[in-house]
């Protein structure tokens, strides 16, 4: 039999999380239903094993979607894979993006950034500026837990690049600080617990102390990161009896009448109808839900990709606004890699991400080229890959020194001493050791546009021309770093040369853009109704797809500031601190 809710919850994300948790907590002892596609991550379950990783990867056998080529592999031999990594390929634009209970919180990089009010531009309402979100950025640091990481006397608390980061930034005259991460040290900010300690957080889950192991973006197997369904969710179903169900894939909303028969001429008054799939066992019959209201939290791509087939192709909401899909932004999202650095650099060590230097966003704001750099980690299990490979070096090691004899030989110039450095580090085990990771993000122009295909599949057309002043910038900055550590090879993302061009984001923003009215955006920005979709009673979307522009900074807390807005005009209650 379909069951009723209050409200239903499409994703787990940061919107969906928020959302899900204050929509529980006036609507409790199962009120509230949280629909998300991808799975449970309990503490110890990320893949690291390499089969296992390889198959971490999401894709379904009916998506046209293109992906890389081995999940692609996967699919021509018939299998599925419910991994926590959705990776799409689109002209101009890659897009990564996480699937599982706790949406992007699992992989994301774990900072806390409030961008600077030059951000909001005129394309910003007036009910949504900085000055407006100043408490909702409030309520959800407090929850999240944000801080810098423990800077103290404890030799494992020293993690090298950040330091190594800052000098850089002194020798650049730019201004460089720790950045807020939202990663579990203990509940006491000022006595931080001991490295590997485990305890319980404010909210009752167990967590870890962390253990500096750099695996924040591939899942945390301590949950020392702190993720959704450590705060939000878990508060959700295990206080106010949410119902959540995991490996379940929306696939159309539908407004009801008086009678509670499907009709797409209704507005929502009555509510709606969810039709959804069970993916956990590989059923294909169609369920369905009916909510009074309904909350759209997929991610940019996932609630954009939804409701455009809503709109065009099941034509069950065919009122929404025809900005539908504009204003897609990568946030400025830019990554390059520095090989030979002469200091030491680390990257094996502490969290994801611990400092940031700001380039025009902060100090001396310029739209044109405003971003911020952050140094990065990766973990140890990709690091092993390169000592993995030199016994393949040793073998041919004779061949190696005929290369470095012939390039002394026909070369001149710092090119030769690369080679023979670059090598000579993959061989000593120092390659990583002697690699910095630069993290950009900025200020891009925000005026991509997301459409469907003939296959009825999301399309992503990125005018990256139109943003080549911030990514001339980036490039720029990040030479300029990469002379400053002495580097011998500078790398921006391989993809980006010419003729290609492509960028890769792993924060999408826009789609359905907040606007006062539907000439404008997509969802309101009127405080009693704010993300509702225009044309529509009781629809609303919450998440980074309502964000109107970049945000320079990383756009969690942007996002979740939002998502609590969303929340308060949903239930009337002013979110707090305490869930």
């Amino acid at each position: 039999m379909e069951k009723s809710y209050e409200a239903i919850v499409i994703g787990s994300g940061f919107g969906g999380a928020i959302t899900g948790c204050r929509l529980a907590r006036k609507w409790d002892r199962g009120g509230v239903l949280i629909l998300e596609r991808g799975k449970r991550y309990p503490m110890g379950s990320f893949p690291r094993k390499p089969h296992d990783f390889a198959h971490n990867f999401w894709a379904l056998g009916e998506e046209k979607v293109r992906r890389p080529r081995h999940v692609r592999r996967l699919l021509e031999r018939g299998e599925e894979s419910h991994g926590i990594f959705d990776v799409r390929n689109y002209k101009h634009m890659d897009v990564v993006i996480g699937a599982g209970l706790g949406g992007g919180s699992l992989i994301y990089a774990n900072v806390f950034m409030i961008p600077p009010d030059e951000v909001f531009d005129d394309r910003w309402p007036s009910t949504c500026k900085r000055e407006k979100l100043l408490p909702y950025y409030g309520v959800v640091k407090e929850v999240l837990g944000s801080r810098p990481i423990p800077v103290n006397d404890d030799p494992r608390r020293q993690v090298i690049r950040q330091k190594l980061f800052a000098d850089v930034a002194q020798k650049n005259k730019r201004n460089s600080e720790l950045v807020d991460i939202n990663v579990f040290f203990g509940n006491d900010f000022q006595n931080p617990l001991a490295i590997g300690e485990q305890a319980r957080n404010r909210f009752g889950a167990l967590q870890t102390s962390c253990v500096y192991c750099a695996e924040c973006d591939i899942g945390c197997n301590y949950h020392a990161k702190n993720t959704l369904d450590l705060n939000y969710l878990f508060v959700a179903e295990r206080r106010y009896q949410a119902a959540i169900r995991t490996e379940h894939l929306v696939l159309k909303i539908v407004p009801v009448n008086r009678s509670k028969a499907d009709d797409s001429g209704a507005d929502g008054t009555n509510g709606y109808r969810v039709y959804y799939r069970d993916l956990s066992g590989g059923e294909t019959a169609v369920q369905t839900a009916f909510a009074e209201r309904v909350v759209v939290s997929a991610g940019t791509l996932g609630s954009t990709e939804l409701l455009l087939r809503c709109k065009e192709h099941f034509r069950t909401l065919p009122k929404i606004s025809d900005k539908l899909g504009r204003g897609f932004s990568g946030n400025g999202d830019f990554i390059s890699f520095l090989l030979g650095s002469k200091f030491s650099a680390d990257p094996n060590y502490g969290p994801v991400i611990t400092q940031r230097t700001d380039y025009n966003l902060f100090k001396d704001f310029d739209r044109e080229k405003a971003f911020m750099l952050q140094d990065a980690s990766y973990g140890n299990v990709l690091a092993w890959f390169v000592e993995g490979a030199k016994p393949g070096f040793l073998r041919l090691d004779s061949l190696r020194h005929l290369v470095r004899d012939l390039y002394s030989r026909v070369t001149t110039g710092k090119s030769l001493g690369s080679l023979g450095w670059a090598l000579d580090d993959i061989l000593s085990g120092d390659a990583s050791f002697h690699t910095c990771v630069l993290l950009c993000m900025g200020l891009d122009k925000s005026n991509g546009v997301m459409t469907l295909d003939r296959e009825h599949q999301l399309s992503i057309n990125w005018p990256y021309r139109d943003s080549m002043s911030l990514y001339k910038g980036i490039l720029e900055s990040c030479k300029e770093f990469s002379g400053k550590v002495g580097a011998t090879i500078f790398s921006p993302l391989p993809t980006w040369d010419r003729p290609i061009r492509n960028n890769v984001t792993v924060h999408a923003l826009g789609g359905c853009t907040l606007a006062n009215d539907s000439s404008r955006g997509v969802t309101s920005a009127v405080p009693e109704s704010f993300g509702q979709v225009f044309g529509y009673k009781n629809l609303y979307v919450a998440d980074g797809a309502i964000v109107p522009t970049a945000v320079g900074a990383n756009p969690t807390a942007t996002i979740s500031a939002l998502s609590e807005m969303v929340a308060q005009g949903i239930t009337g209650i002013a979110p707090d601190a305490d869930l």
